[in-house]
């Protein structure tokens, strides 16, 4: 059994990617959360896999984890997340370069094999041309969340080069499904729509974005890890299908049956990219199947409240 550590373990898709790995029977999987922003509820009930509440950016805390199992493999998803709440918190970003020092320094020292470093499409900032890149988009963000994110991202190609700790860069787009929490904007629009309160926007709604099923993201991610793909690259891991923010909220009201109205509110002064899509053909080349649609994956999660 091959062992893997997932830290922020008991956020949505942390311990999503743990119900992928564990239910291939071939791993043994380690969750550590600090809770600040996760759930217990979201920890997997499962033989394979144990929950230890740890702080990564505490060096003694993680350090005491990672020297007595010697993992395989390390997923890095441990971060402050959310656009407000990393906007109103900048100084509590930035502490989560500890935890880069602190996770990268000891995968070193204790044999892992590769790390995933979960980025996101935050690093482009806004667009210089659509489709997003990995290698030909520039990241032009100056928000401390996107600025920790690519430090973070130099981290996996500083110590690829100076001590041949092999990584793959996860750019994140957008993902959503059943276990995400009530302040991201899938989540929160179901929500209110169900309990037929108005759905707030920013501006106008115009907005572009593309919304990742959580399946697609953890069906491709246990694919790379267990195929040995994209190792030392980075990976852009969401869909292509755009919709405005107005456009999803109208689905969202319909699908329900709600008499929810939109309301729109100012736009946000900053962190709120007008455009956003990714070029997804590494994801394709991978996937053997067809991606969930939006309208199949928003009525998943409807049936489930």
């Amino acid at each position: 059994m091959k062992k893997v550590l997932i830290t922020g373990g008991a956020g949505f898709v942390p311990s999503t990617l743990a119900d992928g790995l564990l239910a291939t029977g071939e791993f043994n999987v380690v969750l550590v959360d600090n809770l600040l922003t996760g759930s217990l509820l979201n920890i997997p009930n499962h033989p394979n896999c144990y929950f230890i509440k740890c702080d990564v950016n505490d060096y003694n805390d993680i350090s005491s984890v990672m020297n007595r199992y010697g993992f395989d493999y390390v997923f890095h998803y441990a971060a402050v997340v959310g656009v407000q709440r990393t906007l109103d918190n900048p100084n509590l970003v930035l502490k989560d370069i500890r935890g880069f020092e602190n996770v990268f320094l000891l995968a070193k020292n204790t044999g892992v094999k590769r790390i995933f470093f979960s980025s996101s499409s935050e690093v482009y900032g806004e667009p210089v041309h659509l489709p997003q890149h990995e290698h030909e988009t520039p990241l032009n963000s100056k928000l401390p969340y996107a600025v920790v994110k690519n430090i973070g991202e130099c981290f996996c190609r500083t110590y690829k080069e100076e001590f041949n700790l092999d990584f793959t860069i996860l750019r994140f787009f957008n993902t959503y499904g059943p276990k995400q929490s009530k302040d991201f904007v899938m989540s929160k629009f179901i929500d209110l729509a169900i309990k037929d309160q108005d759905i707030t926007i920013y501006g106008t709604g115009d907005q572009t974005r593309t919304f990742c099923n959580i399946k697609d993201n953890v069906d491709f991610t246990v694919k790379i890890l267990n195929d040995s793909l994209f190792v030392n690259d980075i990976v852009n891991v969401g869909s292509d299908k755009l919709t405005t923010i107005y456009s999803l909220a109208e689905d969202i009201i319909k699908y329900t049956n709600s008499n929810s109205k939109i309301i729109s509110l100012p736009p946000l002064k900053e962190g709120d990219m007008t455009r956003r899509q990714p070029d997804i053909t590494k994801m394709k080349l991978v996937m053997n199947r067809e991606f969930i649609s939006l309208e199949e994956g928003i009525k998943e999660i409807i049936k489930l409240k």
